[in-house]
């Protein structure tokens, strides 16, 4: 056997092996600076690079790629990111992407699908603070916003005297006499119960009154 010509070709493999690692490291960094100095256009260029030229993939890169189509402004691409990076292992990484999906989807008014995605983050990793605080105000908007259906569909239509005396009271607004406006409601409403149509004003006015006793 020929030692030399082992020796020879164990010592060009090696080196090839380190030029690759190397600059696969580099991309990294390089995708990652991009990302931390908000080139997002860059970052996904990079990212994408990392895929294509180096065949590298993880969840962490899903992810990060999805951020920097998010704030690139291309939710599409950014969703489809996202959904690759939920089905991750890592249970902090999946949970974060599903909060991120369901800030995309809130951002496109889909609220319903936005809290599933948020409690689906949760259910990732129930310590995903962000992802908490985002379902419950976006599950108390949805009741309140519920609420204020019902109420709107309930209201009575408002008589014309309902009208002249609303007409009024934004007139007494208008001159900052709040507690004035207050009295003039109050008492056409004992009048007239279709006054309770600007039940909302009524509330309004007695927030701010009591505010200017204080």
């Amino acid at each position: 056997m020929n030692w030399s010509k082992v020796l020879l070709a164990t010592l060009v493999l090696i080196p090839s092996s380190w030029t690759r690692v190397t600059r696969l490291n580099s991309a990294i960094e390089q995708a990652e600076e991009s990302y931390s100095k908000a080139e997002y256009e860059s970052s996904i260029e990079k990212h994408l690079s990392l895929i294509e030229n180096f065949q590298y993939s993880s969840p962490e890169l899903d992810f990060d790629l999805g951020l920097s189509y998010h704030y690139a402004e291309k939710p599409d691409e950014a969703a489809a990111s996202y959904d690759k990076a939920s089905i991750s292992p890592n249970k902090m990484i999946a949970s974060f992407a599903f909060n991120q999906s369901g800030v995309l989807l809130g951002s496109k008014q889909e609220y319903e699908a936005a809290l599933n995605k948020f409690q689906s983050a949760l259910i990732k990793d129930p310590t995903n603070e962000v992802a908490r605080y985002n379902y419950e105000m976006l599950a108390r908007w949805l009741q309140r916003d519920e609420e204020r259906k019902n109420e709107d569909q309930n209201k009575p239509e408002p008589s014309e005297f309902a009208k002249r005396k609303k007409a009024e009271a934004d007139r007494l607004v208008e001159q900052f006499r709040f507690k004035d406006a207050l009295n003039i409601m109050t008492e056409a409403l004992q009048q007239d119960e279709t006054v309770a149509a600007y039940q909302e004003f009524i509330s309004s006015l007695t927030e701010v009154t009591e505010i200017d006793e204080k």
